[in-house]
């Protein structure tokens, strides 16, 4: 299958304040974060022409950037207001937005002290994240030996370039082992999440999370956990350990990329796409698009 280079591309990216040409929003090759992945960004979704969290998400990407010590000069309304000017100029309703921040050109080096801040909005068709073939049968997913690093190595709580590294490492193993996704532990070897979504187990009728302090507390993430309470269920933020795995009856992902994504294997386990997932799954997508 033939697939399109995103820098040959029709439509038009937002960069540093200017609506330009898809193809002529570049960056030069001693750009910082190129070197050092300097950089934040954000993966949103618009439907029916409207951003889902677009405010969080852009209030997210300033946060990820004081964590990393760089500068924000755009505020969330101009943020939100920038993402909506690149829907409207690539004529799109139903979109993946990818809006980033990063360290420029204008020094090399461990020192940043004279780096600027760029930032540029785009935004394009994208369907699902996980083939949509497997919506019924769930996902695969294999531990792998990769753990997450602990909040004092790393800067967790921000979505940075630097830590979704290891993630393309972990994604690229996998799949050339047969299997979609991985199973992430944190570093103290209790269950995290996958390469790029967080994780939810059901048992019993109940609804166990890992406690989100080791790694990104994911928007959808608190989304379906709003709309768990809200249906009555019980939702349990735990540490929770991978010997665990046998005793749970349903599993799914989330993410803005994901959505909500059911597993149906964990290495040699396998798990029903079940009542729970299905629940959530209908209402988050109800949600998303305003029914």
């Amino acid at each position: 299958m033939s697939v399109i280079p995103f820098d040959d591309r029709d439509g038009f990216i937002w960069m540093d304040g200017k609506m330009l040409p898809w193809r002529e929003a570049k960056v030069h090759y001693l750009t910082h974060a190129l070197h050092y992945a300097t950089s934040v960004f954000e993966g949103e979704r618009a439907y029916n022409g409207k951003i889902f969290k677009s405010r969080a998400h852009s209030e997210r990407l300033i946060k990820s950037a004081g964590i990393i010590r760089m500068k924000m000069d755009y505020s969330p309304e101009e943020i939100c207001k920038a993402k909506e000017e690149v829907i409207k100029a690539n004529s799109l309703e139903n979109a993946y937005v990818r809006a980033a921040a990063w360290r420029g050109a204008e020094q090399m080096g461990i020192d940043v002290g004279q780096t600027q801040t760029h930032i540029a909005i785009a935004a394009w068709d994208w369907g699902s994240y996980f083939d949509p073939k497997i919506r019924e049968t769930g996902i695969s997913l294999q531990s792998t030996h990769w753990r997450k690093p602990s909040p004092d190595c790393a800067p967790v709580h921000a979505k940075t370039a630097s830590l979704y590294n290891l993630s393309c490492i972990v994604k690229l193993e996998v799949k050339e082992a047969g299997y979609n996704d991985a199973l992430m532990l944190d570093y103290e070897g209790y269950i995290a999440e996958a390469t790029g979504a967080n994780i939810f187990l059901m048992k019993d009728g109940e609804i166990h999370t890992p406690i989100a302090d080791r790694f990104l507390n994911g928007l959808t993430r608190q989304t379906i956990i709003e709309l768990a309470k809200d249906f009555g269920y019980k939702v349990y933020e735990r540490r929770i350990k991978p010997e665990e795995l046998d005793s749970f009856d349903e599993i799914f992902v989330t993410g803005s990329a994901a959505e909500v994504t059911a597993v149906g294997k964990i290495d040699d386990r396998r798990y029903q796409v079940g009542p729970i997932t299905r629940k959530l799954r209908e209402a988050y997508e109800k949600l998303v698009r305003g029914e």
